[in-house]
C-alpha cells in the first residue's frame, strides 16, 4: 500500500468519507489563491487538488476554463507552483495536496523532473487526465521510483475491460468521475440515476485494491452522503469555484461546511 492510501485508510477511521476540494492555481491572482488554499487546509479539508492552469482544459467546465484563462494572464510556471505548494505542504501536515493539470505543461517541464519534485515537497499525487495509461511507462517509473502515486481516472463510459484495468492498475487513488461530461453542473439527477452510480462505483470496488475519490457535479450534501460506504473521498470542484467567485472565501467556506458538517 501505498503513502497515499496509508494516509486515506488512517484518515477514513475517524470519518464516513474523506474530502477533497479543488483550486486552480493563480486564480484570480498566484498570492489569492495560495490564501484560498490555505484557508481550506486550516479548515481541516483532507486533501486540495489544485490545479496548474493550462490553455486547453479538456475535461473542465466553464467555470474551471475561465479560472484557467484568467489566471494565465499571469506569468507562471511549474518551478513557481511547486515551491508554493512546497511551503502549505510543510505547514499543513494533516492534509494532504495534489497536483492536477494537463500533460502540455508537465511534459515541458519534464515528467521525471515532476516526480522528483513532488517527492521532495511531499505531494503524494499527481492527476494528469489527458495522459493515457497505454502510454505512460516512462512516467509510471519516474513516479515508482520516487514514491509517487499517478492517479488515474475512470468515467461511467469507460469500457468495462478497460475500466477493470485501471482500476486493478491503481495506487494511491482511483478517480472516479461521476457522470459523463466535463466538470460543473451535474446532469445525472434523473430518474434512477443513484442506482447507476451505484453500479458504477460496485463495479469499480470489485477490480480496485486503491480507494476511490468521486467528483464531477457533486454540489449537494445528499449526494455526497449517497457516496458514504461506496467511495472514501468526495471532490468538490466547480461548486467550490462558483460559491468562491459569487461571495469569495467566506461564501466558499460557506458551502464546504454545509456538505461536509464534520470537517
Amino acid at each position: 500500500m501505498s503513502q497515499l492510501a496509508e494516509f486515506i485508510q488512517d484518515k477514513r477511521q475517524a470519518k464516513p468519507i474523506l474530502s477533497m476540494t479543488h483550486v486552480v492555481y493563480g486564480y484570480p491572482t498566484r498570492q489569492q489563491s495560495l490564501a484560498w488554499i490555505s484557508r481550506l487546509l486550516s479548515e481541516g479539508v483532507d486533501f486540495v487538488e489544485v490545479q496548474f492552469p493550462f490553455s486547453d482544459p479538456v475535461a473542465d467546465g466553464p467555470s474551471i476554463v475561465a479560472a484557467c484563462h484568467k489566471a494565465l494572464e499571469q506569468d507562471l510556471n511549474v518551478e513557481d507552483f511547486l515551491t508554493d505548494m512546497g511551503v502549505l505542504t510543510r505547514d499543513f501536515p494533516n492534509s494532504r495536496i495534489v497536483l492536477m493539470s494537463y500533460l502540455n505543461p508537465m511534459y515541458r517541464y519534464g515528467l521525471d523532473k515532476l516526480a522528483k519534485r513532488a517527492a521532495e515537497i511531499n505531494m503524494p499525487g499527481l492527476i494528469i487526465p489527458d495522459l493515457p495509461i497505454e502510454l505512460s511507462a516512462d512516467y509510471i517509473t519516474a513516479c515508482e521510483a520516487n514514491h509517487i502515486d499517478p492517479i488515474w481516472l475512470v468515467t461511467p463510459v469507460t469500457p468495462k475491460t478497460r475500466l477493470e484495468m485501471l482500476a486493478s492498475k491503481a495506487s494511491g487513488f482511483l478517480y472516479c468521475v461521476a457522470r459523463s461530461g466535463v466538470t460543473g453542473h451535474s446532469n445525472h439527477e434523473g430518474k434512477g440515476s443513484t442506482n447507476s452510480v451505484d453500479d458504477y462505483l460496485a463495479q469499480i470496488k470489485a477490480h480496485a485494491n486503491a480507494p476511490i475519490g468521486v467528483g464531477f457535479g457533486l454540489r449537494e450534501r445528499r449526494q455526497i452522503e449517497a457516496l458514504i460506504g461506496k467511495a472514501d473521498i468526495a471532490i468538490l470542484g466547480s461548486a467550490l469555484l462558483d460559491a468562491y467567485n459569487q461571495g469569495g472565501e467566506e461564501a466558499g467556506l460557506k458551502l464546504l461546511r454545509s456538505l461536509f458538517p464534520t470537517q
